[in-house]
């Protein structure tokens, strides 16, 4: 019986429909676009500020904001869909446009049975509290002065609705809201999508913009972030070292074009990368912390390499969840250690949340797609302001070359958030085989 299991799992690994990434948008802290972002990235450079006079008096004074005069809306948006659409709907609306540009796909150029097959899945984690508030004291000056598209721009999936209207997409129509772990699991359920014969093209990601006072309060008052740092703002977020406090809050947009291998090829398009596999699980634990075993996080990367079909040894990097706080990042790298065993020491480990901060929900795309462009320029990102490393695994702290193993270059990206929802993407360097 096992040797007929065993059988069958390889039958269905040679016939899965593979799916690569074939273009990448991004709205970040460091920069509006991808390769500016990226280039900022592996210079070791960070995007957070100093929090503005309207967060007076609050104990965490930092964040990773994007200037909105540098966004420069009006360029990418009309004044309609600036009033339709929530800030982390235009954000992802802007990555979107620059996903689809780099993968050299114009929906507008394909026929209605083309679009059919291109669908996406653009997750939120949180929306925008200050919207709500601002509706609530609207609501005190008279009914009529709330807006009838205060409930619209507050919903979750507005992101995937207003991305496909634009575009004609008449594939999966999906949204995520997971928590911090959102971006990611809208990548991996797009992977299925297409594996599952759903969609043939997929754009996938998540987009946040929640830095309000009320937010920072909320978030100031679980302890979760970084208050030590607010006359050093740069050095505030410090994945896996010693002096690491909490968490600091970004926003920002990330999406990635995911496409199946053949469709890809057969149209020309860039390849920058593949999925492999994605991994999911639960906690079961504790509405915030993870369990101090890290089971939840151990149990997703096991999964994720599983249904890559690869084994641990193959794997040489992990991009961390890792925000800078002083139990999680411990206890990834806890996990990290149970995956791997005596491998351990050979698989390279950084967080990339030291130059642009925690995106909440949008924090696991962005990070993916930073580990999509290591397979395509061999390049992995540091950690930066790790003084003392206090964690036992293997932290990049400044941008090196990604030597390849026998394998290849193969990474996991881990993703996780509140509630005790966890996921983990595995993507590797694309070989042309």
């Amino acid at each position: 019986m096992r040797f007929l299991s065993q059988i069958r799992k390889a039958s269905t690994q040679a016939t899965r429909r593979r799916v690569v990434v074939t273009g990448s948008g991004a709205v970040t802290p460091l920069a509006n676009n991808v390769p500016e972002s990226w280039r900022r990235l592996l210079a070791g450079e960070s995007a957070i500020t100093k929090l503005g006079a309207e967060f007076k008096g609050l104990p965490c004074q930092v964040a990773a904001q994007i200037p909105k005069d540098r966004l420069q809306l009006d360029k990418h948006l009309s004044k309609s869909d600036i009033k339709l659409m929530s800030p982390a709907t235009q954000l992802a609306m802007m990555a979107a446009d620059e996903a689809l540009t780099s993968g050299k796909l114009k929906p507008s150029e394909l026929s209605a049975e083309q679009r059919e097959r291109i669908g996406v899945c653009v997750g939120m984690g949180m929306f925008d509290l200050s919207e709500v508030y601002g509706a609530f004291q609207q609501l005190q000056r008279g009914y009529n002065r709330v807006s009838p598209y205060f409930v619209p721009r507050l919903l979750p999936n507005m992101a995937s609705g207003h991305i496909s209207m634009r575009y004609g997409l008449q594939g999966p129509n999906h949204s995520v809201s997971t928590a911090c772990a959102t971006g990611a699991h809208a990548i991996g359920d797009a992977l299925r999508f297409i594996r599952n014969g759903d969609a043939d093209v997929m754009l996938a990601g998540s987009g946040e913009a929640c830095i309000d006072p009320l937010s920072i309060a909320g978030f100031c008052r679980l302890r979760a972030l970084s208050t030590a740092f607010n006359d050093s703002p740069a050095q505030a977020s410090r994945p896996f070292d010693k002096a690491r406090d909490g968490f600091v809050m970004g926003e920002g947009a990330a999406l990635l074009l995911l496409e199946e291998l053949e469709h890809a090829k057969a149209r020309g398009a860039p390849i920058l990368a593949e999925i492999l596999g994605y991994g999911l699980s639960g906690d079961a634990h504790h509405i915030t912390s993870p369990s101090e075993d890290g089971t939840g996080a151990t149990l997703a990367m096991q999964r994720a390499i599983k249904d890559a079909g690869v084994t641990p040894q193959d794997i040489s990097y992990v991009n961390a969840h890792a925000t800078s706080t002083p139990t999680g990042d411990r206890i990834e790298a806890h996990a990290i250690g149970r995956v791997f065993g005596e491998h351990k020491s050979q698989v390279l480990v950084s967080s990339t949340k030291g130059a642009h901060g925690h995106l909440l929900g949008s924090s696991g795309n962005l990070e993916a797609l930073f580990v999509v462009h290591a397979c395509a320029e061999n390049k992995l990102p540091p950690s930066i302001n790790v003084d003392q490393v206090d964690v036992d695994i293997n932290v990049v702290q400044k941008t090196c070359n990604w030597e390849a193993n026998q394998s290849g270059r193969i990474a996991l990206k881990n993703s996780f958030g509140f509630g005790g929802t966890n996921a983990s993407l595995c993507i590797a360097s694309y070989t042309g085989n």
